[in-house]
């Protein structure tokens, strides 16, 4: 194997290194965000399991059996929210630190939750008549100031305002009225400062509580996965990474291809400038031929590698192997080799390629080193098979001289003995046609004569042939 063929050999190797590493690279980002999500779950869930404390013991929940709804609203939003977005990597945007219980402010969001919308519409104008700078200054702390309300008591003012006053009931005309004129007098709009919390009114009520965090619980669940699913879907190998692992290869081998060509005509004493168009000619097909092959490669390398089970090593060796058998089979066919010269160098190339993926496996193992390992195995393993390949051949090559001369005289001897057989057999055939012919004479004398001859010469015992007339009447007459 000459240095040519061996560094051909290994930026194929490289090619298909690169390849995996590029599928590598993708998984490892895919393990990342699984490894960050199972993270992700468990502060979602210790947000839930911090509200779950908080309601475990009813005693120390702040007002009446009709008002401690008020605080555990207050916590479901603080914790559901914090929980909805750290499931998403997000961070936890709400917290109760440093604020007193009995603080005008929340958390710093004000929560109203009275039983009613137009009660809680009334709580919310109340606590901007009294601290009427919280939308101003953006709240007790730093940032944007909002009133927190249920969900459902949100969706019916806004259907309220929304809704053509004559399709609205006297309540609903008197409420949506109400919030028009604080919206005036204030300069600002509903939907703006005021916003709907993660629950309901009656989901946030000592008997439903429990029921409200197990939905929550499933919610968290299924956002868990869809998130994983996302990440496994971003993980995929896609086309236009395919595309690019094909452009890549042919790129490279083609620009490999151009360089040994090249290469070839220097060391054939012709210098760059000396160069006719007949020499460029060929350099450009060399060079097409090794573009294509580097496209095909890295396309399939890249489907090989990640819709089966075959390391890259493996994928290129297969190519490489398939382009070399298809141009042996084109030389058979075009009777420029015969059918042993076929079979001989199609399984030289296949054990060349299985050489070389296996040494480029062997690389990567011993140099864990992205293409780097594969390009040292590759090197190292197809030098010495080149010397172990050479002086094998020298080897086989006496020994098929030896069994070459054997064959012959072998042949010889066939032949002979072949001759020897022939002519026996068809001085048999003649004499038999001969018999056979006379047993079946138009004469009567002849025919018995012949008749006898045939008896003999299958091998009918003496004394079942009816040979004279004495035999013949013994026969029939006794």
């Amino acid at each position: 194997m000459d240095d040519e063929q061996i560094l051909k050999s290994t930026q194929e190797q490289a090619v298909a290194s690169w390849v995996n590493q590029l599928n590598q690279i993708r998984l490892d980002d895919l393990m990342e965000k699984l490894t960050a999500q199972d993270c992700n779950l468990e502060d979602a869930w210790a947000e839930l399991q911090e509200l779950k404390y908080f309601i475990s013991a009813p005693e120390h929940i702040l007002g009446s059996l009709q008002t401690k709804h008020g605080e555990i609203a207050e916590h479901i939003q603080v914790n559901f929210s914090n929980a909805r977005n750290l499931i998403k990597g997000l961070k936890a945007e709400l917290t109760f630190d440093n604020v007193p219980r009995t603080a005008p402010e929340d958390y710093p969001v004000q929560s109203k939750f009275l039983n009613g919308a137009e009660r809680t519409f009334d709580a919310i104008q109340k606590h901007l008549k009294d601290y009427p700078d919280f939308l101003k200054s953006g709240g007790y702390n730093s940032g944007n100031g909002y009133y927190d309300i249920p969900r459902d008591q949100y969706d019916q003012i806004t259907e309220c305002l929304r809704k053509p006053s004559s399709q609205l009931s006297r309540s609903e005309w008197r409420l949506a009225e109400k919030v028009r004129a604080w919206e005036s007098a204030n300069g600002i709009h509903f939907e703006e400062k005021v916003r709907p919390s993660v629950a309901g009114y009656q989901q946030v009520q000592q008997g439903k509580i429990q029921d409200t965090i197990h939905e929550e619980e499933k919610n968290i669940l299924r956002e868990d996965r869809a998130e994983r699913d996302a990440a496994y879907i971003q993980s995929k190998p896609t086309a236009a990474e395919g595309a690019r692992a094909a452009g890549v290869s042919a790129a490279i081998e083609g620009g490999t291809h151009f360089v040994l060509a090249v290469h070839r005509k220097l060391k054939e004493g012709k210098k760059l400038a000396e160069f006719t168009a007949e020499d460029w000619k060929d350099v450009g097909l060399d060079t097409a031929q090794g573009t294509v092959t580097g496209g095909i490669r890295g396309a399939a390398i890249y489907g090989m590698t990640n819709f089966t089970a075959t390391p890259a090593a493996v994928a290129s060796a297969f190519v490489t192997a398939a382009v070399g058998i298809t141009a042996q089979a084109k030389q058979l066919e075009q009777g420029a080799i015969s059918e042993d010269d076929f079979v001989c160098n199609s399984t030289v190339l296949c054990l060349d390629v299985s050489i070389s993926a296996i040494a480029s496996l062997a690389g990567q193992v011993l140099i864990p080193i992205p293409v780097l390992g594969a390009v040292v195995g590759n090197c190292v393993g197809m030098f010495y098979w080149g010397i172990c390949k050479e002086y094998a051949s020298e080897r086989e090559q006496r020994l098929a001289e030896s069994y070459r001369q054997s064959v012959d005289v072998l042949n010889e001897q066939l032949d002979a003995r072949y001759a020897d057989l022939m002519a026996q057999i068809l001085a048999e055939f003649k004499k038999f046609v001969s018999v056979q012919e006379l047993a079946f004479d138009e004469d009567v004398n002849r025919a018995f004569e012949g008749s006898v001859a045939l008896a003999r010469y299958v091998g009918v015992p003496e004394e079942k042939i009816l040979s004279d007339t004495e035999k013949i009447d013994h026969f029939f007459m006794d």
